[in-house]
């Protein structure tokens, strides 16, 4: 059984070409269980129909998971909404949301926004500068007391971390997966990531892990971004960094729980939080990469800020089932003797 640990990132499937600025959220009461359940699989279903190109059942899907919510949703999930409306031609239902996430969601990735090509059907309504205007807005109103040169600089380099991932589905939907194409698609990737890494260590060894106060929401996230592709021995080095920051809140538990899963991993050992996904060469196949204690890993993701272990593998269609977990890590960790 060939397999290959997934490159899982903290906003993966966070928004149509990965638009989410910051970690917003809309709702204002707190779902049940149940609910969070129901709408975690709507919306997993919605970006499987905006990624299978099925543009107007994706956005009616979407609609479908706010309604579980009492009309309530998550920004980064209204503003997938919008992309699938305005690709669906639904010009009206796609403004409704933008606004929303602008005037209720304090949206602004204005860098994302006014780039993203599953939008251009909108540009030439009025109603596009109104928006543009809004998000232009509450951009100013978040970076007010940042670091701004910095801020720049993280941004590229967000941007050229994401942006290549954003690319590995459709490569190797159109190429396959051990095509030439995809094998090129990963040497850019890998070849971007040496660069960045270089400039983020510069910042972590000269700055420190800097917060949100400094450098913002994104730029925050990048710093994690950069070191989870990087090497182990460099992940090694600044893990410590990062916990003593999560201590400061000047980085996410959520996402520290992912670079210790990562680390875990390449050094031999199982996950705590169920973050990393792997993936059999030979059948495409999906699955949990091994975890410690697996029947409580819901609290242990709990106790960090992440939703359970379902609601996460919903977007790789995967179903949680521990003693199918356990079988699939004996046989992974047999191979490996």
């Amino acid at each position: 059984m060939k397999n290959i640990l997934i490159l899982v990132l903290l906003i993966i499937f966070s928004s149509c070409k990965n638009g989410k600025n910051k970690e917003e959220n809309i709702v204002e009461k707190v779902p049940t269980t149940e609910e969070r359940a129901k709408y975690a699989e709507l919306k997993s279903e919605a970006w499987n129909l905006y990624e299978n190109e099925d543009y107007l059942k994706s956005a009616k899907k979407y609609s479908e998971a706010f309604t579980s919510l009492g009309n309530k949703g998550n920004t980064n999930d209204r503003y997938n909404a919008a992309c699938s409306w305005a690709l669906a031609n639904q010009i009206d239902s796609s403004f409704v949301q933008l606004f929303r996430i602008a005037e209720k969601g304090n949206y602004s990735n204005y860098g994302h926004i006014t780039t993203d090509s599953d939008l251009t059907t909108l540009h030439s309504d009025k109603r596009w500068n109104e928006v543009l205007d809004l998000i232009k807005e509450n951009k100013e109103k978040a970076e007010a007391n940042l670091d701004k040169p910095l801020v720049a600089i993280l941004d590229t380099i967000h941007q050229e971390d994401q942006g290549l991932r954003r690319q590995i589905s459709e490569v190797e939907k159109k190429f396959g997966r051990d095509s030439e194409e995809m094998k090129a698609h990963w040497r850019t990737i890998n070849e971007k990531d040496s660069i960045n890494l270089i400039k983020i260590q510069k910042i972590l060894d000269e700055k420190g892990w800097l917060g949100q106060d400094v450098i913002g929401g994104q730029g925050n996230s990048t710093l994690f971004l950069v070191i989870q592709h990087s090497p182990l021995e460099i992940q090694q080095k600044y893990l410590p960094m990062m916990r003593d920051a999560v201590k400061k809140n000047n980085a996410r538990s959520s996402s520290l729980a992912l670079l210790e899963d990562r680390v875990a991993l390449r050094t031999g050992k199982r996950q705590i939080y169920g973050s990393q996904i792997g993936r059999n060469q030979e059948t495409g196949e999906f699955y949990v990469s091994p975890i410690e204690d697996p029947e409580n890993v819901d609290k242990r993701r709990a106790d960090v800020g992440l939703g359970t272990i379902q609601e996460y593998i919903n977007n790789w269609n995967i179903t949680w089932d521990v003693e199918k977990h356990k079988e699939i890590t004996e046989k992974l960790e047999a191979e490996k003797k």
